[in-house]
């Protein structure tokens, strides 16, 4: 994986969890690949792999079973749509909106480009 300058690494990684959970690659009790496991496949120092597993502990999303390592909570793929969504609108959309404003791009023009690429 690149890693992007303008965010920090662990939030990086957070995003990799995140789409193999919108992915359904995970479900509800699944358990995840261990800290040493991530830094090692990332490349990373377990430091930050473990920044990234807190982060996501915090947010309710995956949980430590003692001795046994981390799965992913009962209400994870619900708390990851809210949490992205949620990113999307303050990130991305703001982005998004001044472009279109720019280009004269309507939210009809925007749907034809849309249909076209989810048929």
């Amino acid at each position: 994986m690149e890693f992007k300058e303008n965010q920090a690494i662990y939030l990086q990684i957070a995003n990799h969890f995140f789409e193999n959970i919108l992915q359904k690659k995970w479900m509800a009790g699944d358990k995840i690949p261990s800290i040493r496991d991530m830094a090692i496949q990332f490349e990373v120092n377990p430091n930050t792999t473990m920044r990234t597993f807190n982060f996501l502990q915090d947010k309710g999303i995956i949980f430590n079973k003692r001795g046994l390592g981390y799965y992913l909570s009962d209400d994870g793929y619900a708390k990851t749509v809210e949490l992205k969504k949620e990113q999307f609108i303050k990130e991305e959309l703001p982005a998004l909106f001044k472009s279109m404003s720019l280009l004269g791009l309507s939210f009809d023009d925007l749907k034809v480009y849309y249909d076209k690429m989810n048929p």
